[in-house]
C-alpha cells in the first residue's frame, strides 16, 4: 500500500522507541520557531532542561506579535529571547524583521522536514512540502533540548483540487471553502494534503494562504507536495539547494477525500464571529465597512500586496472608512516599495503599518464600536480585533482593497481582469542575529526584567479531588476566550500571576474571582474546547486559578495537550448528554483519578444533584505519566525524555 506524503515525513522522523503505543507518533524534530508571545515561556522551560545548546538543526525566535512598546513589559522580554538565543544557539529575529510565519517561509523551510512552532499557524510551511506543526511552548521547548514531539497518528485528508481560479478569486477563497465544507472541526486529528491538477497553478504563496487557513479547521498540519512552483519559489530566495521534490504514492490511501472545483468558486466571506460562518461576498454585498485591514500572516506576501495595489491605484478609501496594510517581511516591504505599490497604496489614503502581526492578534488598530472591518487575516472571533461588539469580517485581499474603496463590502468578480504583475522580491534576511560559536555563547548573560515571572510549578496529581463547578461553556470557547490577547493584554504573557486577571474573563467577567475563591475547580464545556491559538497559557493560567479538570464534549489537538501538559484532566463526556446534568456553582467531586487515567475512565459527580457522570480520559501512555506526574516539567525532571 502506497503513502502519502505526510506519512513519509513521519515514518522518515519517527523516533520509534519513543512511540508509547501505535497511535502515538513521536516525532524527531528538525526546525523550530517561535514568537515573542508564546516564546518567553518556552525558553523559561528550556532553561530548565540543562542544555548547553539546542540540539535540533535549526530553532529560530521571533519578535512579531508584541511589538507595540507601551512600556518596560514588551521589550524587555525581547530582550530576554535575545539573550537567551545567543546562550543557546537560536537564530534571532528582532522586531521589524516581519512575521515568523512569512519569514520561516522565505528563509529556513525545506521540502521533507519537521517544524514546530509554538504558534498555531506554524502550519504555513506546509506550503513547502514540510511536516509544520503548531504546539505549545513547553512542547516546543523539549524538541530544542533534542526530545521527541508528540501527537496522535494523524489520520489523512485529501482535498483534489481541480480546475483553475476565475477572476476575483483567490487562495483565500479556497481556503474558506473548506472551512465552509467541514467546518472549524472538521479537520481535528488529521493531515490535509492538497493534490490533484488544479495545484499546479498555485504558487508556494499562495499555498501558505492555505496552509495558514488549515489551523482554523483544527487540521495538525496542512500540507501540499514539493513540485516545480517548490523549486521556483526556493530558486527566487537564492535557495535552489534546499529542493527536493516529494509526492504521495499514486495508490496512497486516505481516510477522507474532499472535491473542490477552483473553476466554479466565487469570491467567499467569513461573517462574524466565526471563521466557517462562510458566504459568499455577493450575498453580503454592500454591508457598510468602517476598517479594511491588509496583512498577517495569512495575506502578506508579495502578490498579496500587488493584487491590493492594483485594485486602490488611482482611487481613494472611500469617507469614513480605515485602511491599514501590513507587509509580511522587510524583504515583501522592499519589493512594495521598488515596484511603487507602497506609494500607490499611501495616496490611496492606506496607513502602513510595520512588519509585524499587529491587528490580528489586537495590538493596535481596533475598529470603532460596533464597527465593520474586514480583514485578510485568519480568525474573527469575537473581541480578538479588541472592541468587544465589532462585527469581523474574513476575505481576500482583492475583496478587501475593493470593499476599502467603495466604503461596503463589494465582490471583486465583478471587476475588469485585474492587472498585477508580481516582481521577484529580493531575498533579505533582515537584521537576522546567527547563533555565537558554542564557546562564546556559554558566557552570554541571560537578562530578565521584573515582568518575567517564574514557570509555576506544582505537585503530582492527587487521587482524588473536590471542587466547584465554577463555569458551564458552551461549544467553539477558543484560546482567546480562555486567555485573551490585545495591547493591554498580551504585555503580560511572561507573568503568569498577572494574566490571571483576564482569564475566562470573556465568557465570566468575575471567573478569576470565583475560582480564587474556590480554590479548586472544574470546568464544563461544550464541543471544541479550546480550539485557536496553540498559547498555552490557556492552560497553565487556569491551573494557577485552580482548574484542575475541564470535562468537555470534545477538545482541540493543541489545547488539550497543553492541557495535559499542565496537570490539567481533559475529561470527554461519555454519552453527550450528559453536559445537560451539570450544574454551574455546583460542588463536584472525582475518585479514584491515578487508577481512572491509566483506565481511560472516571466519574464525575455532581454533589448537589447526585448524578455520577462517566468520562473518557483520551490519552497515550506518556500523556498519563505526564498527568499523574502533575506536568510536563515534572515529568521531565523525573523522566528526562
Amino acid at each position: 500500500m502506497g503513502k502519502t506524503l505526510a506519512q513519509k515525513i513521519i515514518e522518515n522522523h519517527l523516533v520509534r522507541e519513543e512511540c508509547s503505543s501505535p497511535e502515538d507518533a513521536a516525532l524527531r524534530i528538525d526546525q523550530t520557531l517561535t514568537q515573542d508571545a508564546t516564546g518567553t515561556m518556552a525558553y523559561l522551560a528550556l532553561e530548565n532542561m540543562g542544555i548547553d545548546r539546542v540540539r535540533t538543526e535549526l530553532s529560530v525566535a521571533y519578535v512579531d506579535h508584541n511589538t507595540l512598546q507601551c512600556g518596560f513589559e514588551n521589550p524587555d522580554d525581547a530582550q530576554y529571547i535575545r539573550t537567551v538565543a545567543a546562550r543557546y544557539g537560536i537564530v534571532y529575529s528582532p522586531a521589524g524583521n516581519g512575521i515568523c510565519h512569512r519569514l520561516h517561509l522565505e528563509h529556513f523551510g525545506k521540502p521533507g522536514k519537521t517544524l514546530i512552532g509554538s504558534d498555531s499557524h506554524t502550519p504555513t510551511c506546509g506550503a513547502l512540502g514540510m511536516l509544520a506543526m503548531g504546539a505549545g511552548g513547553m512542547d516546543v521547548a523539549v524538541a530544542m533540548a533534542g526530545g521527541a514531539y508528540h501527537i496522535p497518528m494523524p489520520k489523512m485528508i485529501r482535498v483534489n483540487l481541480s480546475g483553475r481560479l476565475q477572476k476575483g478569486v483567490s487562495a483565500k477563497d479556497l481556503a474558506l471553502e473548506l472551512l465552509r465544507q467541514i467546518s472549524v472541526k472538521g479537520g481535528v486529528g488529521a493531515v490535509i494534503e492538497w493534490a490533484g491538477e488544479g495545484i499546479a497553478a498555485l504558487t508556494v504563496p499562495e499555498r501558505a494562504t492555505i496552509c495558514n487557513m488549515g489551523a482554523e479547521v483544527g487540521a495538525t498540519s496542512t500540507v501540499f507536495p514539493s513540485d516545480e512552483q517548490t523549486k521556483h519559489f526556493l530558486i527566487e530566495q537564492g535557495r535552489e539547494e534546499d529542493y527536493i521534490p516529494l509526492r504521495s504514492d499514486e495508490d496512497a490511501v486516505y481516510d477522507r477525500e474532499i472535491l473542490i472545483d477552483a473553476s466554479s468558486l466565487k469570491p467567499l466571506i467569513a461573517c462574524p464571529h466565526s471563521p466557517d460562518n462562510v458566504r459568499t461576498v455577493k450575498e453580503v454585498s454592500g454591508t457598510p465597512v468602517n476598517q479594511v485591514c491588509i496583512g498577517s500572516c495569512t495575506n502578506s506576501s508579495v502578490r498579496d500586496m500587488m493584487s491590493a495595489a492594483a485594485i486602490l491605484k488611482g482611487k481613494r478609501v472611500a469617507e469614513g472608512v480605515e485602511l491599514s496594510v501590513s507587509p509580511g517581511s522587510r524583504e515583501v516591504l522592499e519589493a512594495m516599495i521598488a515596484s511603487g505599490a507602497l506609494a500607490d497604496m499611501t495616496a490611496a489614503g492606506a496607513r502602513i503599518l510595520e512588519c509585524a502581526c499587529g491587528p490580528c492578534i489586537g495590538m493596535g488598530f481596533s475598529p470603532v464600536s460596533g464597527g465593520v472591518s474586514l480583514r485578510t487575516f485568519n480568525r474573527n472571533f469575537e473581541g480578538r480585533s479588541g472592541t468587544r461588539d465589532a462585527k469581523v469580517y474574513l476575505c481576500s485581499p482583492e475583496t478587501a482593497a475593493l470593499s476599502a474603496v467603495m466604503g461596503c463590502i463589494a465582490d471583486p468578480s465583478e471587476l475588469d481582469e485585474i492587472a498585477c504583475a508580481v516582481p521577484q522580491a529580493n531575498s533579505t534576511m533582515g537584521n537576522m542575529v546567527m547563533p555565537k560559536p558554542e564557546n562564546e555563547a556559554r558566557r552570554t548573560e541571560i537578562l530578565r526584567g521584573p515582568n518575567i515571572k517564574p514557570m509555576p510549578k506544582w505537585g503530582r496529581m492527587e487521587d482524588s479531588l473536590e471542587a466547584c463547578l465554577t463555569l458551564k461553556a458552551g461549544d467553539n470557547i477558543t484560546t482567546d476566550h480562555i486567555m485573551p490577547a490585545g495591547a493591554k493584554i498580551l504585555p503580560y504573557r511572561s507573568n503568569i500571576p498577572r494574566m490571571s486577571d483576564f482569564c475566562l474573563t470573556v465568557c465570566d467577567a468575575d471567573f478569576p474571582t470565583k475560582a480564587k475563591q474556590a480554590g479548586q475547580t472544574v470546568i464544563a464545556a461544550g464541543e471544541n474546547w479550546g480550539q485557536g491559538s496553540s498559547r498555552e497559557h490557556a492552560a497553565l493560567v487556569p491551573r494557577y486559578l485552580g482548574v484542575r479538570a475541564i470535562v468537555a464534549k470534545s477538545f482541540a489537538r493543541i489545547h488539550k495537550a497543553n492541557l495535559v501538559n499542565a496537570g490539567i484532566l481533559p475529561l470527554v463526556f461519555a454519552d453527550p448528554a450528559d453536559y445537560d446534568l451539570l450544574r454551574q456553582d455546583d460542588g463536584i467531586r472525582i475518585d479514584g483519578i491515578k487508577e481512572g487515567v491509566q483506565s481511560g475512565k472516571l466519574t464525575v459527580t455532581d454533589l448537589k444533584s447526585g448524578h455520577a457522570i462517566e468520562t473518557r480520559c483520551e490519552l497515550d501512555a506518556r500523556q498519563k505519566q505526564i498527568l499523574l506526574c502533575g506536568g510536563l516539567m515534572n515529568y521531565m525532571e523525573e523522566y528526562g525524555k
